[in-house]
């Protein structure tokens, strides 16, 4: 199966509390990390989170929210680990910004994270800037998609 087809069969819906934990169970860092968990179920409590399944199983999940500088933001993009390279993030990302309530939607990553920045850039959005100092040699690259 080709990835168009693959991503044919993925459904995005806003996230249910119902979710959380699967939604959890699918990412490595909350495994280690309680604060994830609390950052994602606070976010889907707001109707901020966005969560993609495939076969009913959730395949990964997008947190946004819209107050960086007055615009949308995505701080977390989780794809299961069977789930990656098979349209997921994409699926996700357009979600984010279909939902966007905001000209612009921004997100980051760090200039180490390589498959973030391929990723970014396939869903559209382009560079916009650089922080320094957030983690001491590997600058946060941010990224924006005009929504509207």
């Amino acid at each position: 199966m080709d990835k168009e087809t693959e991503a044919d069969d993925i459904i995005t819906r806003v996230a249910r509390p119902g979710d959380v934990a699967a939604m959890l169970a699918c990412d490595a860092y909350a495994q280690s990390h309680a604060s994830r968990g609390d950052a994602v179920r606070a976010a889907v409590g707001k109707g901020q989170c966005q969560v993609a399944m495939r076969a009913s199983q959730v395949a990964g999940y997008v947190l946004t929210h819209d107050d960086f500088f007055g615009y949308g933001f995505v701080p977390l993009v989780v794809v299961a680990p069977a789930q990656q390279r098979r349209g997921v993030g994409l699926r996700l990302l357009a979600a984010a910004a279909n939902a966007c309530p905001t000209a612009k939607l921004f997100t980051s990553t760090n200039q180490s994270n390589v498959a973030a920045q391929r990723l970014f850039a396939s869903a559209g959005f382009v560079r916009s800037g650089r922080i320094d100092h957030l983690d001491e040699g590997d600058p946060e690259l941010v990224y924006v998609k005009w929504c509207r």
